[in-house]
């Protein structure tokens, strides 16, 4: 099983990651691995609406995005790990969703589909923000979601947690590590 994840926090080792991590050690107590990607240190040009995608489906920029291509088509189980920043998910991760557009033609206009192989294609969503209302999880979730649907992975959850601003918050939290854990270990059980 190919498990990929995509951490758009710029926050080293701040609550995304730390909730990322756990998700990730619940997913490699089951015998298997993650390719991790941080988005905030990769190099990605922004979706430049060219058009040069729409023949083929396939972007024209050579850039970090390469890999990701490769991650998510050969993947079983995707996680988008994201703080929430203005109702939305962070800008790494935007971007790289963005630069997903040439997934979006591939499949909605050249109608070609994303397989994903084996036991199917599943997702999770991972956010933490600072502000106490639920807007911010339902935008990123929003957006999540389409993604996921470009990608064809039509089953994915969300794990989020609200009112956790500071470095470390989340540590305080009473349940969420050891939610993030049973997440990441739910995500990967072939029922």
């Amino acid at each position: 099983m190919n498990i990929v994840a995509f951490c758009g926090s710029p926050r080293k080792n701040g609550n995304t990651e730390l909730l990322l991590k756990e998700a990730v050690r619940g997913i490699e107590e089951t015998g298997r691995s993650v390719n991790i990607f941080n988005l905030n240190v990769m190099k990605i040009k922004p979706c430049q609406d060219c058009g040069g995608c729409n023949e083929t489906g396939e972007c024209v920029f050579r850039d970090d995005m390469d890999q990701i291509y490769n991650a998510i088509r050969s993947s079983h189980r995707i996680i988008i790990a994201s703080p929430i920043f203005f109702f939305a998910l962070s800008a790494q991760t935007k971007l790289m969703i963005d630069r997903c557009q040439c997934l979006w033609i591939e499949k909605y206009i050249l109608k070609k589909t994303i397989d994903g192989g084996g036991p199917g294609r599943k997702g999770l969503l991972l956010v933490v923000g600072g502000m106490k209302k639920d807007i911010g999880i339902t935008c990123a979730d929003a957006c999540a979601k389409a993604f996921f649907r470009t990608v064809s992975v039509p089953e994915n959850s969300v794990l989020s947690f609200m009112g956790i601003d500071e470095k470390g918050a989340i540590l305080s939290h009473p349940t969420a590590l050891k939610d993030a854990y049973e997440a990441g270990k739910k995500l990967v059980a072939i029922e």
